[in-house]
């Protein structure tokens, strides 16, 4: 049985002046989930967002939240989702234990604080100072302070942005686990690597539209289903043999690699049965293989970091 979805969003508009920053966006996201909004800088990413949690409202388009209207029952949502902000701060001298405590105070259902902080790893970071925290135990609080509720659904918008590889690849872990405890998750994210080992799906934005929807595998192979071998050989007729393989391309790079293209299905299995037919040595041989972001870029026309 396929699962239900939790966030319905159809004809999405949302206008600044005479900037029309969401234009009829539509999609939805299933239970237990992990759904990526992607885009760059600008796209339309976090008002989107901020319309379906109710914190803006939009000027057109319908958005349902857990069976409720996002800006119609703001207060009767919030008490059933977690939130984590783009722009969250907390005071510089407030401690980690009063943020949770307070944040608590604000809900009917809460979890057991302590067991919280362990499972986040800042059990030990219980009685120090907001401004004493490093920026990956800081997006940690952030996430103990949208889970404090026990929600059915978390928003992260732009979580591991400005963090070093090692406390982004934590928090990755620390999304993986809220999602294997049977939370939804719906995140926002620039980082192309960031989607693409998260997300079961993700929908592409840019310049407020929608461009396509899918799981990251399916956008690649939709867009993107060629695939490169660059191999090293010093057999001069590698090149001529190679061409004989129906549907590829065959060049060399300046280093007198050879470099072979086709479509992802038949590549490998021609490539190396053609290796193997004619006896070539290969010296060296690496598989090109493309990512979320050469299906941003080949969808847009520009690059995720533009």
């Amino acid at each position: 049985m396929a699962a239900s979805p939790v966030i319905q969003v159809a004809g999405l508009r949302k206008r600044y002046g005479s900037t029309l920053a969401v234009n009829d966006v539509s999609f939805e996201v299933y239970d237990g989930e992990i759904f990526g909004l992607i885009g760059p800088n600008g796209a339309g990413k976090t008002t989107t967002m901020e319309c379906v949690e109710g914190v803006r409202r939009p000027d057109g388009g319908q958005i349902s939240v857990l069976g409720l209207d996002s800006f119609r029952d703001v207060y009767a949502l919030q008490q059933r989702v977690g939130v984590q902000l783009q722009e969250a701060h907390l005071q510089k001298r407030i401690k980690v234990s009063e943020a949770v405590a307070l944040w608590a105070s604000l809900y009917k259902t809460k979890v057991d604080t302590g067991k919280l902080l362990g499972q986040l790893g800042l059990q030990d970071k219980s009685n120090a100072w907001f401004m004493t925290l490093s920026g990956g135990q800081k997006q940690r609080l952030f996430i103990a302070l949208a889970l404090i509720n026990d929600p059915e659904l978390v928003f992260l918008d732009e979580l591991t942005t400005g963090l070093d590889p090692q406390a982004r690849h934590a928090i990755w872990d620390l999304i993986r686990g809220i999602r294997a405890r049977g939370k939804t998750i719906f995140l926002t994210t620039h980082l192309m690597e960031e989607a693409e080992r998260l997300c079961d799906r993700v929908a592409i934005i840019n310049h407020g539209r929608i461009v396509d929807i899918n799981s990251p595998a399916g956008l690649i192979r939709k867009h993107c289903p060629q695939r490169t071998v660059i191999l090293t050989t010093e057999d001069a007729t590698a090149d001529e043999k190679l061409r004989a393989i129906s549907g590829v391309e065959v060049s060399r790079d300046d280093k007198g690699a050879v470099i072979v293209r086709g479509d992802a299905a038949d590549l490998m299995t021609g490539v190396i049965a053609c290796l193997a037919d004619h006896r070539i040595r290969v010296t060296d041989f690496q598989t090109v293989v493309p990512t979320l972001e050469d299906v941003f870029l080949k969808l847009t026309g520009h690059t995720i970091r533009q």
